[in-house]
């Protein structure tokens, strides 16, 4: 299909699904996980991991306990014999009973907020030396990177707080080799994390299904006058905890270096982008507050033409040639091919991991050989850069599941299922995509694109 396909119509809105209760994780899935983590483990002679944890990066740290420490910072160092112990400050110690593992706990108040008390203090080189770490010969450290350059070895790399690592490698055997190990959790074809059971997907669905209801309730409220902070209300729901910085911003953005919505009012002509992610899944969308292309700005009369329908189709690629068993190269270049990077300046990886982190890892570049698999959650992430043009996007998350996933969703999860057929029906039958058979919609509104905010019944489709 060429551009001149896509047409700008109207169109009936996507369905949305209020009022869905999220699924919790089974001892079984996390009995599940832990395995996983111990068999990457074994495969690679690691005694012992050491994995961390903060609000921002807690996702391998709860893929295992089910927790993050919030406001302060945690370790869990696993063994390669399945022992756990969990070293925290003072106001997680409560986390450890409710935790997911079994597990030895120990307080280190150095993890604590400033000024705390330090009560039962003792040096991280004697907590390590205490469990054993200083007999330990091949130890794992795990972050929340890869560290994946070229110009390094990964491995050698670290992202932990400096404090953490001084101590751990004082209290090393002198002989212990100590590795930054991410990639057990999120690398490759071997990460852990990377690919999800029936359990998983319904429990991430939860996030992909709030995320998109909130994105379409703040197209729909989008008004001349309307304010960014209104608009960003609408990207909240449940009380649940954004995975980015939400986004609600009109005309020209990061006034001041502010990243977050403010009191200004939308006007006419402006563009406007809008994003909310939680775990699981994200929702993006970028336009013009216009109903009509003749409202564009003088010097962007053939954005359509220029920046979005190219977008658009490139999305559509996407949708339609993904597919279970291809290498994460094949879909890079599919994109390359319809969406040059050397036009359109889009300059990341054009699709990515999601999981309790809004990017997790990808397997989709420009020479990945890591192959895509039934499981994975992914976003669609192209972000085009064209001078002088607004930007445009549709960022979503759907699934990837073969046959065997897919039965076991319709018969322990029958309501996810019927979710699943609602948005696979819009997008083959209103939006016109011909949605590759690989993919469960986890989103509501993926492959929806209102380029034009103020024309609210109008969308791109296919005319096919």
């Amino acid at each position: 299909m060429k551009e001149s396909n896509i047409q700008l119509a109207k169109l009936s809105k996507p369905t949305i699904f209020p009022g869905v209760a999220p699924v919790f994780l089974s001892d079984a899935t996390m009995n599940e996980r832990k395995q996983k983590v111990l068999d990457n483990m074994k495969s690679e002679g690691y005694d012992a991991l050491v994995i961390y944890a903060d609000k921002e990066h807690g996702g391998n740290f709860e893929y295992l306990t089910g927790f993050i420490p919030r406001f302060e910072e945690g370790l869990l160092v696993l063994e390669d014999t399945g022992k756990c112990t969990l070293i925290l400050g003072n106001e997680n110690l409560k986390m450890a009973q409710v935790a997911r593992v079994e597990n030895q706990l120990i307080h280190c108040p150095l993890f604590s907020l400033p000024n705390q008390p330090v009560d039962n203090e003792a040096r991280l080189e004697t907590i390590f030396e205490t469990i054993g770490l200083s007999e330990k010969r091949q130890i794992g450290v795990v972050g929340w990177k890869m560290f994946t350059t070229a110009e390094s070895d990964n491995k050698a790399y670290f992202d932990l707080p400096y404090f953490i690592i001084q101590a751990l490698l004082t209290s090393k055997h002198e002989q212990a080799v100590v590795k930054n190990a991410a990639h057990l959790f999120i690398g490759g074809d071997k990460g852990a994390r990377t690919t999800h059971n029936v359990n998983e997907i319904a429990h991430y669905e939860y996030g992909a299904n709030l995320a998109s209801s909130c994105i379409l309730n703040a197209m729909d409220a989008v008004a001349i006058g309307q304010t960014e902070a209104v608009l960003g209300n609408e990207l909240t729901a449940e009380g649940q905890t954004n995975t980015v910085v939400t986004i609600a911003a009109t005309g020209k953005r990061f006034e001041y270096g502010n990243v977050y919505p403010t009191h200004k009012k939308v006007a006419l002509g402006d563009p406007l982008s809008l994003t909310t992610a939680y775990k699981g899944g994200l929702s993006s969308r970028t336009g013009f507050v216009i109903e009509n292309a003749e409202q564009l700005p003088e010097n962007q009369q053939d954005y359509l033409e220029r920046v979005a329908k190219p977008y658009y189709q490139a999305v559509t690629t996407w949708l339609e040639t993904i597919k279970i068993g291809m290498q994460g190269k094949e879909l890079y270049q599919a994109i390359e091919t319809v969406f040059p990077k050397a036009d359109y300046h889009w300059h990341l990886n054009p699709g990515h991991l999601v999981s309790d982190e809004e990017w997790m890892s990808s397997p989709i570049y420009a020479e990945s050989e890591e192959r895509l698999k039934s499981g994975m959650i992914l976003q669609i992430d192209i972000i085009p850069s064209v001078a002088g043009y607004a930007g445009v996007s549709a960022e979503e998350c759907v699934a990837l599941a073969d046959d065997k996933l897919q039965k076991q969703i319709r018969e322990e999860y029958p309501a996810l299922w019927e979710r699943i057929i609602t948005r696979r029906k819009y997008i083959k039958e209103i939006l016109k995509i011909d949605l590759s058979e690989d993919i469960i919609p986890l989103s509501n509104t993926v492959g929806y694109l209102r380029p034009f905010y103020l024309a609210k019944d109008q969308a791109f489709s296919w005319d096919r």
